[in-house]
């Protein structure tokens, strides 16, 4: 199996994956999903709010706020599967006190830890009216996005076979096809008598036939079937968008060693049932 990286940031990654099979790619994106841990509010405990949005509304927006989840952040905390995981002090606290007028952001939000805090300063909470209070204590815990999607790292986890187009040099051109692709992959070139792939596209790391979407448009313009679309079946476009907690890196380093520990422990399992 080859991977390549087409382009990586703070909460972005796109590779392209050879000779693996759909299972394992599937088994992945799964377990990047929901088997990585992050770091969210569990608990609110709202000593006073003022304000007009209900109790329980807030406390939502609050656990959904995302907070820095990289694997310093994680070093230490207790996960949802150890017997202390319950317990209160084994959180990171958080207080919020605020009198309006103002709206309050999540950068209001002051952190037990300096390491762990909200990604994005500018996220609106709640609007406070002349007078009114807010005072809130929380505490964060890990989790995994099976339980809750607030604990799920990845925004967008995707994959796609990689596509492949195909021209029928057995029929005459036909330069209705490329005029049909609605993502400008398909280029009339009249004079050299082709149609041309497109390499580069505008805004896009992907390159060549990687961003076509395989909709086939071109297929369904084309009366004498000059073009075909397909794809390769052990090759793959894998998209991972995170929503700036944790690294696109990180989780996928962590989705297979998760992947890796689950195999292991299923291997171990069936050599006991086998031995009994």
């Amino acid at each position: 199996m080859e991977i390549e990286v087409r382009s990586q940031s703070d909460d972005e990654m796109i590779f392209i994956v050879r000779d693996a099979e759909v299972p394992f790619m599937n088994a992945i994106r799964r377990v990047a999903m929901v088997n990585v841990p992050k770091i969210a509010i569990e608990d609110v405990n709202i000593v006073r709010n003022d304000s007009a949005m209900f109790n329980e509304v807030l406390a939502h927006r609050l656990g959904l706020t995302p907070l820095v989840s990289d694997l310093d952040a994680l070093e230490g905390l207790s996960l949802p599967e150890d017997d202390d995981w319950e317990e209160y002090k084994n959180g990171i606290m958080f207080q919020l006190k605020e009198v309006g007028p103002k709206v309050v952001y999540s950068k209001d939000l002051i952190s037990s830890d300096s390491r762990i805090k909200p990604v994005y300063d500018t996220i609106p909470l709640v609007k406070l009216k002349e007078g009114e209070v807010l005072d809130i204590e929380a505490v964060a815990k890990v989790g995994y996005g099976k339980e809750h999607a607030k604990w799920m790292p990845t925004t967008v986890c995707a994959y796609k076979q990689y596509p492949e187009i195909t021209f029928n040099e057995d029929v005459e051109i036909d330069y209705d096809c490329a005029q049909a692709c609605p993502r400008g992959i398909l280029k009339s070139d009249k004079r050299s008598k082709k149609i041309k792939i497109v390499e580069e596209h505008e805004n896009s790391p992907l390159i060549g036939v990687e961003e076509c979407a395989m909709c086939k448009s071109c297929v369904r313009a084309s009366d004498n079937g000059y073009i075909n679309v397909g794809f390769r079946p052990n090759d793959f476009i894998f998209r991972i968008e995170t929503d700036g907690a944790m690294p696109p890196k990180e989780v996928l380093l962590k989705a297979c060693d998760v992947l890796g520990e689950k195999a292991d422990k299923f291997i171990r399992f069936s050599e006991e049932g086998g031995s009994k």
